[in-house]
């Protein structure tokens, strides 16, 4: 039986109280969950628009509680929502001045997340017009570039995702993740994956389960998660929870869960460990050795 290891992995998705949704962790309680299995960072996001400032409170708390009996560091970003003007260059560049790591298009003020929740989708944002991306997203993709930092899907349309990914490409966007394309409100088909992937050399991120809405328990994505991996290959896909929610397990049993599943389902633990470690220490510009993974 795998007994693979937590140590040195990262999670570049988990949802944490202060929230309007319950969650299972504040950050705090989160980065205690991190250092006790030895993980080297998480990504904690929020529908209402900025985690870095609190990654930032959640570090001093390591740093002082643990000192140097650990090297994990939380990170933070922006999630372009409403609730922060939506595609505003402005508060992006604030973000990433702070230390932001990653920048999310809309999730919950997305045109196709509103659709697929049965309402207008007219009122949200929209990304792109005749085309092509708006302007204030050609802003933003220029602050990511200058920044190092990320740009992930959220929870936009395939429509839309190719569009943007070839803009930011063409703007010189360097890391560029696909948010949960498995789950169905984004609704990515297996052919849409291979395609971005094979066209625009992008980092598809694959969670531990997904929200099927209107109070339905959470669908585990495991088997599908490891179908997509052996169809598109290990090294453009990024292994996350999206987890946080009081209806999953905890943060840890999660992700344990997810990289045993893997490796049980015969994907070689060095390769899951790539896809949890390799992938978003280069995402995330950390400079450690990603032990026991697979090398390039």
């Amino acid at each position: 039986m795998s007994r693979v290891s937590l140590k040195g992995i990262c999670d570049m998705h988990v949802h944490t109280n202060p929230d309007l949704r319950l969650r299972a962790y504040n950050d705090l309680e989160l980065a205690d969950a991190a250092v006790r299995v030895g993980a080297r960072a998480i990504v904690i996001k929020s529908h209402l628009g900025f985690t870095v400032n609190r990654a930032n409170i959640a570090n001093a708390y390591v740093k002082k509680v643990y000192g140097d009996k650990t090297n994990f560091t939380m990170y933070g970003g922006v999630v372009m929502n409403k609730v922060i003007g939506g595609v505003n260059p402005e508060a992006v560049e604030k973000g990433l001045k702070l230390g932001a790591k990653v920048i999310w298009l809309p999730t919950q003020s997305a045109r196709r997340h509103l659709e697929k929740m049965g309402k207008n989708p007219d009122e949200g944002i929209q990304l792109v017009r005749d085309g092509k991306v708006i302007p204030e997203l050609e802003t933003v993709f220029g602050l990511i570039k200058d920044h190092d930092a990320v740009l992930a899907t959220a929870h936009v349309s395939p429509e839309e995702a190719f569009v943007v990914v070839e803009a930011a490409r063409k703007a010189g966007v360097e890391k560029i993740v696909i948010t949960h394309p498995e789950w169905w409100v984004c609704g990515y088909t297996l052919e849409d994956q291979i395609r971005l992937v094979k066209d625009y050399d992008v980092i598809l991120e694959r969670c531990y389960a997904q929200n099927m809405g209107k109070g339905k328990k959470y669908h585990m994505n495991l088997r599908e998660n490891a179908e997509l991996i052996q169809a598109v290959g290990y090294r453009h896909v990024m292994v996350d929870t999206d987890g946080g929610q009081t209806e999953n397990p905890d943060w840890e049993t999660e992700i344990y869960e997810y990289m045993h599943y893997l490796v049980e389902y015969g994907i070689p633990e060095e390769q899951v460990y790539y896809m949890t470690k390799t992938i978003p220490y280069r995402l995330l510009g950390i400079q450690d050795e990603p032990v026991g993974a697979a090398k390039d």
